[in-house]
């Protein structure tokens, strides 16, 4: 069986770091990142990162005390919980998580909040997108050496290939989400019930623009392939009529082979790329390297799996927006 191998970066969780603001029209945004429960009446909610906290907090508001596993400036496939967060998982009423994406989070909410915790995972429809090249030979590596380093069963048994767990990234599978956990904010909370589905209402016909903004503003693009510094954008490319070359696989900053470069370079110069993408919590070296290499730009394709301190007052919407925009420069849509 192949698995993803989620690789531990050198960055260090910092506890008590710097609470998250995200200025948004649709909810307001507060809370800490330590996901300690001190809601008093509010209904307390542990988002494990972003792109569920954003839901979480919109269709929310202020019925919930919304926390964040990952802190701004943290990749979420890094994630490492110190003991308040997962204090602050046990007590929680509910947590909302994509299993398999990271596995801390799992394991503290097995140990802990079984009840309480929620898996969009299913809402999602995760697919085995072929994107996950690299971390199949490294588990094959390792099982070749006889390794008895834990992995987690993270993503797998989709015909035997990892399932892409960037489901955020296509606004229709986005917003199959939002109503999941609307749906369940509901049964947890019923007395709130009709802002909750107010609130969301609102979202979806967000996201819904945002589909049709993005259907409209590639369907012309003279270029049909963009290159990106991680396998992120598989279900983006696909809804909407692109191809998605990813430096390296679905963990961000994994090492590319030397084999995989050239192969990327390759497809540079044979299509006419113009820009190699790089995102904002992992070190731009590869994407420069190559881009250098080629003589082409480079240029930043968030995959919001969280925010930094530069952009911690952007949403999903205003970052989606900008991918748009730099997809279409890029790929020359009229």
């Amino acid at each position: 069986m192949k698995m993803i191998v989620m690789r531990s970066s050198t960055r260090a969780v910092v506890a008590g770091a710097t609470a998250l603001v995200a200025a948004f029209t649709l909810a307001g945004c507060g809370g800490d990142n330590a996901a300690s429960g001190s809601g008093g009446d509010k209904l307390d909610v542990v988002a494990s990162f972003y792109p569920l906290e954003f839901i979480a907090r919109t269709v929310g508001g202020d019925a919930v005390n919304v926390t964040t596993l990952t802190a701004p400036g943290v990749e979420p496939h890094d994630l490492e919980l110190t003991p308040k967060q997962v204090g602050g998982i046990a007590e929680a009423k509910l947590v909302v998580y994509e299993k398999g994406l990271q596995p801390a989070v799992d394991e503290a909410i097995e140990q802990n909040a079984k009840d309480a915790g929620f898996d969009i995972a299913p809402a999602a429809k995760l697919e085995a997108t072929g994107a996950d090249f690299e971390e199949h030979e490294e588990g094959e590596a390792h099982a070749e050496e006889g390794s008895t380093t834990a992995k987690p069963a993270a993503f797998t048994e989709a015909g035997n290939e990892a399932l892409d767990p960037h489901f955020w990234l296509d606004p229709v599978r986005y917003a199959d989400v939002v109503q999941a956990v609307t749906d369940k904010l509901v049964e947890t909370d019923s007395a709130n019930a009709d802002g909750y589905k107010a609130r969301a209402k609102t979202l979806l016909a967000e996201v819904g623009t945002l589909d049709s903004e993005y259907k409209t503003g590639l369907a012309t693009c003279k270029l049909k392939t963009f290159v990106t510094s991680h396998q992120a954008f598989a279900y983006l490319a696909k809804r909407y009529g692109l191809t998605m070359v990813g430096i390296a696989g679905f963990t961000p900053d994994a090492e590319p082979t030397p084999a995989r470069i050239k192969e990327v370079q390759d497809i540079v110069k044979k299509q006419g790329v113009t820009t190699i993408f790089y995102e904002e919590l992992v070190s731009p070296k590869v994407a420069e390297t190559i881009a250098r290499d080629v003589g082409v730009k480079t240029a930043v394709l968030s995959p919001i799996e969280g925010l930094s301190d530069a952009n911690s007052q952007e949403t999903y919407l205003t970052l989606m927006r900008e991918n748009l925009q730099e997809l279409r420069k890029a790929n020359s849509c009229a």
